[in-house]
Order: C-alpha cells, then sequence, then structure tokens
C-alpha cells in the first residue's frame, strides 16, 4: 500500500481501475434498481413508497463513508505527510457530498407520506443537514488554500473535526427521542424482509463502487492540474 502513495504508481493503478469500477457500478446499479423497483413488492405499511430504500439508504451510508474517507485520508496525510492522501481526501468531498443531498431529498420525499411533513428538526436529519454544510464547508476550504498557496493542514484539520459528527449521524435515532426509524441492520443481523434486504445490498454494492471511481477520476484529475501547475512554475523560473 505505501508504494501507491507514489504518484507515478497510483495514476498507472487508477488509469484501468478508474473505467472499472465506473462500468462495473452502473451496471449493478441499474440492476439493483430494476430489481427493486419493478419486481419488488410494495410494503404493507409504506406501500409503494419503499421504492425509495433502494436509493435513500446507500446514499445515506455514502455520505457518512464519504467524510469517513476524507477524515481517514487528512489523518494519513497529516501523520505521514502523503501529498495524494490531502487530495484523496478532496477527491471524496464532492461525491460525498452529492450523496449527502440525495440521501435529505429522497428522506423528505419519503418522510411526508410517513410524517405528513417534507422536513423536521429531527435529530437524524438535522446531524445529515450539518453534514451537507460539513461537506460545502471543506470544498470551499480546500480550493481557497489552493487559491492562496496556504498550508494543505488547514482543510485536513477540518476533515478530522468534522468526523465528529459521524457518531452523532449514526447513534443519534438511539440518543435522542427520533422520529426516524431505528438502524434496521446491525452486526450480525437485520430487521429488514430479505425480499428487501437483498436488493438493498446489491444497490449498495453499485453505488460504493461508482462512489469509487468517480473518487479516482477526481484524483486523476486534481493530479493533473497540480502537475500543470508545476510546469508552469518550472518554466516560468526558467524563463527568469
Amino acid at each position: 500500500m505505501h508504494g501507491f502513495a507514489n504518484p507515478r504508481r497510483f495514476l498507472s493503478l487508477a488509469r484501468w481501475l478508474t473505467p472499472v469500477l465506473l462500468l462495473s457500478g452502473l451496471l449493478v446499479t441499474a440492476a439493483a434498481l430494476w430489481w427493486g423497483l419493478t419486481r419488488v413488492p410494495p410494503d404493507r405499511l409504506m406501500g409503494e413508497t419503499v421504492r425509495i430504500l433502494f436509493l435513500h439508504v446507500p446514499a445515506a451510508w455514502l455520505g457518512m463513508g464519504g467524510w469517513t474517507t476524507i477524515a481517514i485520508s487528512s489523518l494519513v496525510f497529516l501523520v505521514w505527510r502523503h501529498p495524494l492522501a490531502a487530495i484523496a481526501a478532496r477527491g471524496a468531498a464532492v461525491p460525498g457530498m452529492v450523496f449527502t443531498a440525495i440521501c435529505l431529498v429522497t428522506g423528505s420525499i419519503w418522510g411526508r407520506p410517513a410524517w405528513g411533513t417534507w422536513w423536521v428538526w429531527d435529530g437524524r436529519l438535522t446531524s445529515m443537514l450539518v453534514l451537507l454544510f460539513l461537506y460545502a464547508g471543506y470544498i470551499a476550504l480546500a480550493q481557497a488554500v489552493e487559491r492562496e498557496g496556504a498550508s494543505a493542514r488547514i482543510p485536513a484539520i477540518f476533515g478530522l473535526v468534522g468526523a465528529i459528527n459521524i457518531p452523532i449521524i449514526n447513534r443519534s435515532v438511539v440518543w435522542w427521542n427520533s422520529l426516524h426509524q431505528p438502524p434496521s441492520i446491525t452486526l450480525g443481523k437485520s430487521a429488514i424482509d430479505p425480499v428487501f434486504l437483498w436488493p438493498l445490498l446489491v444497490a449498495t454494492l453499485g453505488f460504493s463502487l461508482l462512489f469509487g471511481g468517480v473518487v479516482l477520476a477526481r484524483m486523476r484529475a486534481l493530479l493533473a492540474d497540480l502537475q500543470a501547475d508545476a510546469r508552469l512554475r518550472r518554466r516560468a523560473m526558467e524563463a527568469a
């Protein structure tokens, strides 16, 4: 793994792995959504609305997973100073933010028939909204640091501090009197009927592959920008 901290080795791996992840993710996601939207029967209580599950739950997991990636990558950057770790954190920010937004939108659509309103200031919903704002703040901060030439430690520290929100999201339905249902899947057991569980797991796999492919694609683009800037600076110094 240490060897792939080298940008050249990383690019040689990412060059073929990126399209593999994106294509396989598209195929698996399409199959899972077809399964969940057309083959799964309506729920006894939620009716057809239950089909949002196959988009909402993977989006929620990947929204949290995206920030977990930022936090771990930021820690690696702060401890070992690997520049690729900082790039990985930035690469995970935009797709993580997109999945968090999808989670909030689909959750509101799901909540309208269940709770009679589009939004409540519930612990789970509010902490997910905070996560969306954290993503926006991280992206703006990382762009400002790059533009001003400031230390990359600043967004890395922000990424670590923001990780405090992840266990809050995870445990919010336990700590507070939440309208949101308790965790349906825990270690070693599931409260979800297998007819819903299996397409949900396949959908999660598909979206995870897509997430990984997008992160790699963004890392390659960020590396290309950094290398182009380095070449321009080198030529400017040579010309001077």
